[in-house]
């Protein structure tokens, strides 16, 4: 099973993959848990340019994103799968769907068919979409900010919007969840979806 979760920075989602990571590892399961972009040594590498370097064009940011991502799934995610793993994953495609194809203006379908093939097409089973107002993720980010963290209020919107916008594209994999409720209560949630999904007890 292959899970990921997405949100606005702020929005909680690194908190909630590492605590259904410790869940799933209390249930018995082998867990791989990894990050976007990032998750091997090249991927890491490419981190450093994408949030730490110089401003570059958008079909640049994107393909540095699937160049990150396909070595993710060539190396961490594919193998994981293929020995019968659980993945949980910090970010995943529809990162790039939502920052690149709407907030930078590239297109949702475009940037989808740059990366499917770089994928080998293996997408999540399950995306937990955390959902916070913008103006309160950017209360709960505020301190130390990256490259894409430094864009302004209209970019934090525009990334806002798509992940919405992405819900309701596809709701048979994306859950909404509201991320103004309790730490605790958001991953009871979560992994109440997990065992729906995987048959998990």
């Amino acid at each position: 099973m292959f899970v990921s979760f997405e949100g606005l920075d702020g929005s909680g989602k690194t908190t909630q993959a590492e605590l259904l990571v410790e869940w799933l590892q209390g249930e018995g399961r082998d867990v791989v848990a990894t990050r976007e972009p990032g998750g091997t040594p090249f991927g890491e590498r490419v981190r450093d340019l994408l949030l730490d370097g110089e401003p570059m064009g958008p079909w640049a940011e994107a393909a540095l994103f699937v160049a990150a991502r396909a070595e993710l799934v060539e190396r961490v995610i594919g193998p994981a799968l293929a020995k019968g793993s659980v993945v949980v994953c910090d970010r995943f495609l529809d990162s790039s769907l939502v920052y690149q194809g709407v907030a930078r203006g590239l297109g949702i379908e475009r940037v989808l068919a740059l990366n499917l093939e770089a994928i080998r097409e293996i997408l999540p089973d399950l995306t937990f979409f955390l959902i916070v107002d913008a103006d309160e993720a950017r209360k709960r980010s505020a301190g130390a900010r990256d490259r894409i963290e430094r864009e302004g209020d209209t970019f934090l919107s525009l990334v806002d919007n798509g992940y919405r916008q992405l819900a309701g594209l596809f709701p048979q994999r994306i859950v909404a969840i509201d991320a103004t409720a309790g730490v605790h209560a958001i991953a009871e949630e979560v992994q109440e979806h997990v065992r729906q999904r995987s048959g998990a007890d």
